[in-house]
């Protein structure tokens, strides 16, 4: 699993060579110390005292000294180096999960949380800087500082050396033994962590919502439930660890002692000289201590592969909305003629929202969707620029069947403006410039002013440079919908879904923003989707949909003179304009 992260790490090949080359070079330097003191024990014992000896006792040192500054230089090398690698990786990861997770279509988002998604790009790409930073450079210079202490050690003596494994085979047995119980363990930390990122993502974008209803008790018990659901799963994966640790210690310390007792003997029966053996010590440290370093590297192994599955599992999620192999690209303007060709569309299998819808919507003209709420009106808008696909039949621009041209092609003829807008956090200009980033400045005021916004904008603090805050919260639910109907504008496509546009505001805000829609819609292919039937008097083709699919189409007049649902609709709406579809309404 962790080698389909290696095309990541192909770019940081220089310094992911240097981590190594210094890493091998910092062993090397590191086994040339106790030689030093061996050096210096024989030279004292021989009890010379000459001014050769004093001169080999100042080299000694000095030697020393030019050990450990260059200790201290690779050190920093090995450290640095694997860091812009290790954060290098991280950011090409996130890149390539956000650049993902755009290419996944709406119906992979209606069962997820913000805060799960968020979790894992942020918090579960954030272990493998672990993995590549600190676990795989102190496992690598771990095995070989153990290679060249163990060679050290047969050299000096080799009854020793094999005696100081015998630890060994039973630490390899435990890191086996742990890493089935302590993977299992780190992956369910990071789940809990998702969960908890999820519902304070969801809290704090609702905090309006918990004060108004006065839940602040009842949510804060809910967050700490969820803290103490990930501080256990945390403390259970670091209670094996922390079993796992002493462990160690405890195989190591049997090495010292199986050391102390065999070559204490060989000293002193003779066959091993005292400074060999004080040498030896020396290099056992050297051989325990990656031994010991080891276990808090397999933590972070553990910690990063739960991370990395959990980071896989996302960028193995396939999307079921995506170009053909052979998309084509629709060039230029589109004319905007849409046709809907006996269309079916089901969310689940056995739960179809309509059947056998067949629409004309000719270039430049007026289609309005009316219904109760679940008839599908938003559902059969959003076919248009494949948020989602059909389930049989299908829909065409201009001759083209939608599921053959690129994605990109086809939504770049599409404006939306929705009900629930969805405004960014930064200011009025950076919102507007969001339907076309390289519009002039005399594009996005002219956007303004037909969108009815420039006078309130004008007014505005800080006017086009005034910071909104996130979704537009410091504006009121007009402003916020006649900025959204200049990105429309700015954004200047042929064909324009307008999806209960005007349903949230009063009379007079309702007034502006559909002379600004009227400005809007001239010479563009409009699917409007209303409640309030005052707004679609003038549409060209209203089709009124219901459980069973479309139960009648026309103009307004047309409808009115027939007497049927619609009809009764209008009579219901005409006493009092704010009157919306009623749940209840006759069926034809």
């Amino acid at each position: 699993m962790l080698r389909s992260f290696l095309p990541f790490a192909r770019p940081y090949r220089v310094p992911l060579t240097l981590t190594v080359l210094s890493m091998t070079l910092l062993v090397g330097v590191q086994l040339v110390a106790p030689l030093l003191i061996r050096r210096l024990i024989e030279t004292i014992s021989a009890g010379n005292s000459s001014p050769s000896a004093y001169r080999l006792v100042t080299q000694l040192a000095l030697i020393a000294l030019a050990i450990y500054l260059a200790r201290a230089g690779l050190e920093f090398v090995r450290s640095y180096m694997a860091h812009v690698a290790g954060w290098g990786v991280v950011a090409d990861v996130r890149r390539a999960m956000y650049g993902h997770l755009q290419k996944l279509s709406l119906r992979f988002y209606e069962d997820k949380q913000t805060g799960q998604l968020m979790s894992r790009t942020v918090n579960d790409s954030d272990l493998l800087e672990k993995l590549i930073a600190h676990a795989v450079p102190d496992v690598l210079v771990n095995v070989l500082m153990l290679v060249g202490v163990s060679v050290m050690l047969f050299l000096m003596s080799p009854q020793l050396m094999f005696l100081t494994l015998i630890p060994i085979p039973l630490i390899l047995l435990a890191m086996r033994g742990f890493a089935v119980y302590v993977h299992p363990a780190f992956h369910k930390r990071q789940s809990e962590l998702g969960e908890l990122n999820a519902i304070l993502q969801d809290n704090l974008s609702g905090m309006r919502e918990i004060k108004t209803f006065t839940r602040e008790a009842a949510e804060e018990k809910r967050i700490s439930t969820r803290l103490e659901n990930y501080k256990g799963s945390l403390l259970r994966a670091l209670k094996l660890m922390a079993t796992f640790e002493p462990f160690v210690n405890l195989a190591a310390g049997v090495g010292v002692i199986v050391v102390i007792y065999f070559g204490g003997r060989m000293a002193l029966a003779g066959t091993l000289p005292i400074a060999d053996l004080v040498t030896f010590f020396l290099f056992l440290e050297l051989f325990y201590q990656p031994v010991r370093q080891l276990s808090a590297a397999w933590e972070q192994v553990q910690e990063a592969v739960a991370g990395a599955e959990r980071v896989s599992e996302l960028l193995s999620e396939q999307p079921d909305i995506a170009d053909a192999p052979s998309a084509v690209e629709l060039s230029g303007r589109a004319k905007g003629n849409i046709r809907f060709e006996n269309v079916g569309f089901a969310y689940q299998p056995d739960q179809s929202v309509f059947e056998h819808i067949d629409l004309n919507v000719p270039a430049g003209s007026m289609l309005a969707l009316v219904g109760p709420t679940g008839a599908g009106k938003t559902t059969l808008a959003s076919l248009i620029p494949r948020f989602y696909d059909v389930g049989s039949g299908r829909i065409t621009l201009d001759g083209h069947d939608v599921r053959d041209l690129s994605l990109a092609s086809l939504r770049g003829q599409i404006s939306i403006v929705l009900q629930d807008v969805f405004l960014f956090h930064g200011t009025v200009r950076d919102n507007i410039l969001f339907g076309r980033a390289d519009a002039s400045e005399a594009e996005m005021r002219e956007a303004a002013r037909v969108a009815n916004a420039e006078g309130f904008i004008e007014r505005l603090p800080g006017g086009y440079d005034t910071m909104i805050g996130e979704r537009g919260v410091k504006l009121s639910g007009g402003q916020k919908q006649r900025l959204a109907i200049a990105r429309a504008v700015l954004r200047d496509a042929p064909i324009l879904i307008l999806d209960e546009a005007t349903s949230a505001v009063d009379t007079q805000t309702e007034r502006l923003i559909q002379e600004a829609l009227e400005r809007l819609m001239v010479g563009r292919t409009t699917v409007v989707i209303a409640h309030r039937l005052s707004t679609i008097r003038k549409a060209d083709q209203i089709v009124v949909l219901g459980d069973s699919g479309v139960l009648e189409r026309g103009t307004h007049h047309e409808l009115v003179r027939r007497g049927g649902v619609y009809a009764g609709l209008a009579r219901a709406q005409q006493p009092e304009p704010e009157v919306v579809w009623r749940e209840d309404a006759p069926a034809a």
